[in-house]
This record gives C-alpha cells, sequence and structure tokens, in this order.
C-alpha cells in the first residue's frame, strides 16, 4: 500500500477541507495549507524537471524559511531523499557529507554560497545548484538555477512511494567521530507524529509552534514540520540565529502555544533581561538534545510560569522517545517511554540490568528508528542491533519508574577508583547564584590520573570563585564528586545544534591549567 509522508503532512488536510488553515508563518510571508501544498507539488515538479529522480539525495543548506520547508518536503513529495544539514558548517564540513551523501543537487541559501562552492569542488558528483534568490557565487562546470525556477514550475502527483521507502537522511553531529548519514523511511514520519506528538505532546490543531532548534536538526524538523503539519495546526519559522532577544520578539509578536528549545538556550533566557511575561501564550515548553538540570526547569516555571517538558530523543530515533509528561514533570529525570517505544538499560555485556539506580547504557526500540547509516557497514552493527537502537547514554532506572541520564557513556569519569556522572555535579554547580552554565570534563593530574574540571560561565555581572565554587560542590555532594579545579569561560563550546563539545572543552581545559594545579 502506497504511503507518502509529505502527502500526509499536506494533502491529507486539503482533502479533509482544511486548506485555508494557516499552515506556516515567516516574518516575510504566511501560508495556508493549501497554498503550502501548491509550492510544495511544484518544488517537486522543479527538482523532477532538473533531473532528481526518485530515491536520489538532494541535499539543503539552507536557512530555516518556506523555501526550506518546501524543499524538504518536496523531495520527499518527488520520492527523492531530502538531506538537510547544518548551516554552520564550514565549506570543507560541507563538502565532506556532500561527496559522502552523493547527492547530485545542492540547494543553498545565498548566505552560504561561499561555503557551497567551496564544497561543490569536493564533491564531483554534484550536477546542479540552486540559490534561494541570485548571487555572483561560481560553481564551475555545475548547472545553477534560482529558487523561482523550482518554486514556479508545473506542480506534479506524489511519488508511489511506500511505507518503508527512504524518506529522510539526517547527518549526526560528528562532535566526537565523522558525520554518519542516518536513513529513514516515509513511515517514520507518520509514526513519531502518532507517538510523540500526539499522545505526549497533545498537539492540535489550534497550537502555534516555534523551535529554537532548527530543521536540519532531527528535534527542529519534528517540532517546526513533522508534529505541527499532521494535526493541521502552524509554524512560526525564524531564518536567523537564535538569540534571547530576537526569540522573545518573535515569541511575543507571534503568540505560539509550544515552544521548543535545549537547555543551554533555557539557560540563556534566564541569564537574560526579557520580561517575565514573553511566554504568556505558552501552555507548554519543551526540552531535548541533553538532559535539562532540574534546576533549570525550576527557575524557569518560577520566572515565567511555563513548564518545560524534558525528554531525549536522536537523530538515529528520528524524535523524542523518552520523556516526562504534562503535568507530572519528575525534575532532573527525562520521564518514561514515549507509547510506542521500549527502553532497557544493559551492562558492559548488553545484559538487561533490572536493578533500580544501577547505571548501564540505554537502549531503545521502537517505529521510527532509521534503519542503519549510509556506508557505514561497522558502525551500523554496532549501534543498530536488531530492533534494538543502541544510544551511548549512560542511565539509572529510578524507584518511581522514571530515568535519569548520567551523560554519554564515554564521558562518564572516575574519582578515586568511583564512577562519577558529569550531570550530577554540573546540575550542582548550577544551583550557585553565580553560575550561568556549566560543563564538567576530566583532566589528568600530574601523575596522569584524571580528576573532575569544571568550566562555568559566570552570571553577566557575577564572577566565580573557584576555590568557594568546589567547596559548594562538597557541601552538595560527596567529596570524590567535588572539582578539583573551576576554570572560568565566556562561552561553552557547542555544536549547530546547542550541544555542550565536550570534547574541545577537555582540550581547552588541559592546556589551560598550571602544572600541579590538580590535587
Amino acid at each position: 500500500m502506497g504511503f507518502n509522508a509529505a502527502d500526509y503532512l499536506l494533502d491529507r488536510h486539503v482533502r479533509n477541507g482544511d486548506g485555508s488553515r494557516t499552515a506556516v508563518v515567516t516574518p516575510a510571508r504566511t501560508l495556508t495549507y493549501a497554498e503550502l501544498a501548491d509550492a510544495v507539488h511544484r518544488v517537486a515538479g522543479g527538482l523532477t524537471a532538473i533531473g532528481v529522480r526518485p530515491e536520489e539525495r538532494v541535499m539543503l543548506c539552507m536557512v530555516d524559511g518556506v523555501e526550506l520547508l518546501t524543499g524538504i518536503l518536496g523531495a520527499m513529495y518527488a520520492g527523492a531523499v531530502p538531506v538537510p544539514v547544518s548551516t554552520m558548517v564550514t565549506g570543507a564540513e560541507l563538502g565532506k557529507v556532500l561527496a559522502d551523501s552523493r547527492a547530485r543537487v545542492l540547494c543553498v541559501s545565498a548566505e552560504f554560497a561561499a561555503a557551497a562552492s567551496e564544497a561543490v569542488g569536493r564533491a564531483p558528483e554534484v550536477a546542479a545548484v540552486v540559490l534561494d534568490r541570485a548571487d555572483p557565487a561560481d560553481f564551475p562546470g555545475v548547472h545553477t538555477h534560482d529558487w523561482s525556477e523550482l518554486s514556479t514550475s508545473d506542480p506534479v502527483l506524489p511519488f508511489d512511494t511506500w511505507e518503508d521507502s527512504p524518506a529522510l537522511w539526517l547527518y549526526t553531529s560528528g562532535t566526537t567521530g565523522e558525520p554518519k548519514g542516518a536513513m529513514h523511511r516515509h513511515a517514520s514520519v507518520r509514526a513519531v507524529c502518532e507517538t510523540y506528538g500526539s499522545q505526549v505532546l497533545g498537539i492540535r490543531p489550534g497550537d502555534r509552534c516555534f523551535s529554537v532548534a532548527k530543521l536540519f536538526f532531527a528535534y527542529g524538523i519534528g517540532n517546526s514540520a513533522f508534529f505541527p503539519l499532521s494535526v493541521g495546526a502552524s509554524v512560526v519559522l525564524e531564518a536567523g540565529r537564535p538569540s534571547p532577544q530576537s526569540v522573545a520578539e518573535r515569541v511575543r509578536a507571534e503568540r505560539p502555544t509550544l515552544f521548543f528549545g535545549v537547555p543551554t538556550f533555557y539557560a540563556a533566557l534566564l541569564a537574560s533581561d526579557i520580561p517575565d511575561d514573553t511566554f504568556v501564550s505558552v501552555r507548554q515548553a519543551v526540552s531535548a538534545g541533553e538532559p535539562l538540570p532540574s534546576v533549570l526547569f525550576e527557575r524557569f516555571l518560577a520566572r515565567f510560569g511555563v513548564e518545560i517538558l524534558d525528554g531525549i530523543g536522536s537523530t538515529e530515533a528520528l524524535h523524542i522517545f523518552l520523556s516526562n509528561r504534562p503535568g507530572a514533570v519528575v525534575p532532573g529525570t527525562t520521564g518514561t517511554a514515549v507509547p510506542g517505544y521500549e527502553v532497557e538499560i544493559r551492562d558492559a555485556l548488553g545484559v538487561p540490568i533490572d536493578a533500580v539506580g544501577e547505571p548501564g547504557e540505554l537502549f531503545v526500540r521502537g517505529p521510527s528508528t532509521a534503519f542503519g547509516y549510509w556506508s557505514r557497514y561497522d558502525t551500523s552493527k554496532r549501534v543498530f542491533q536488531g530492533e534494538w537502537l543502541r544510544t551511548g547514554d549512560s542511565y539509572v532506572r529510578n524507584a518511581d519508574g522514571t530515568y535519569t541520564c548520567l551523560g554519554r557513556f564515554n564521558d562518564m569519569l572516575k574519582a578515586g577508583g568511583i564512577w562519577v556522572s558529569p550531570a550530577e555535579v554540573e546540575q550542582r554547580l548550577l544551583q550557585h547564584p553565580d553560575v550561568a552554565e556549566a560543563a564538567v570534563v576530566a583532566a589528568p593530574d600530574a601523575d596522569g590520573i584524571d580528576k573532575p574540571v569544571a568550566c562555568v560561565v559566570p552570571v553577566a555581572g557575577r564572577v566565580v570563585e573557584p576555590g568557594a565554587l568546589i567547596e559548594f560542590c562538597r557541601e552538595g555532594l560527596a567529596s570524590f564528586k567535588r572539582p578539583r579545579a573551576v576554570v572560568a569561560v565566556a562561552e561553552l563550546p557547542k555544536t549547530a545544534t546547542g550541544k555542550i563539545r565536550r570534547n574541545v572543552i577537555r582540550e581547552q581545559v588541559r592546556d589551560s591549567l598550571r602544572p600541579g594545579a590538580l590535587a
């Protein structure tokens, strides 16, 4: 039986008489479902006209807007495979994933044309570049097209895909290794909508969604495309890089009911001077990407009056599979399994751990997991184990049935021969009034033994005193968990999706600590 995710997200609503509902809002224009569906049909026709064939990859390095949204959905509609990628990569980085994907067409926002030109030079299979507006960038030997050629093409009917047809590739961030393309099928789009979107988030047609996470991120594409479009709701898109001030202005102007962020951005909002009534229209905030410390949950609720729903997902699972529930949040945990998913904690031998409080690696199975990484046979075997997905996250199950993240499995560190969770120490540091952000990593002492070191971003106008912070941790944690040194920094290095780059921090710490600084 045929199934096309773009038809499910758009044409279904038009057929049901809801074509006049608002689908997407940008600073430049607003489109109804009928208008968005027509635009997607035309982009699908345009891609077909320039030679894109079913199941071929179409890479998109574009800002969030109507062009990127219709490009992703138009490629799906035509039976091709959209590959949205970060707009924060260099030309060399873009060239690496472009060549790896074997994409023959690259769609790019004009402001990234220089990086795209370098990338195309590293990807000889690229035959065409589509720019969202005229630009003088030089692409030798490659046909260039203006977006208007795609968006005004003759519309086409949806390609006859089926549930298991390839629908979408998403590259992992690659902060600790080479980027890998997780391959998803059309049915996975519907699966995340009908599990997390419907049964946890409770999204409904009257909702308006605004996500800080961008469309190229698995978390963001669910927030800004799959969930709202699945129920006939509206999405607010913002092209620019988010800041507390710009997001606050957009929230007050567009009055979204669902707001999606990551822990580091919630920390930035709390450190800013935006009005306390900024989120008055929001009925539910959501966090993912990294564990949300309970202190951020409590401060955000106290100041802005909005509950943050923390959960965990992954690029490989397409969206959130473990989550708290509205009105029943257990701060500091990621809740319980989303309906339709199962989770297990396993030891180093792969044996399930039933004991409460015993740490292990989190595994998940459910209807939206990718069917592997593109051209990564050995890695796929390690990560995709039968029906189960190995997440690489260290977790414990709590007595109340919720789960708590201890960090990435390879981020755990030992102090005095005992395992220490960086997340636990960071949680304590964030309780100090002088600390806005914190990351704890391991650094070797004079004997080459790893010790916990804290990198902290001070609250604006405050100065952190290392000794006082170490003593503060000693008072709230077992003594062996305390950081042995504190390094104040202006900002923490992060990926394009807002995750802390701990590998970079470890290098910075090793370079900045003086000999003998770790006792």
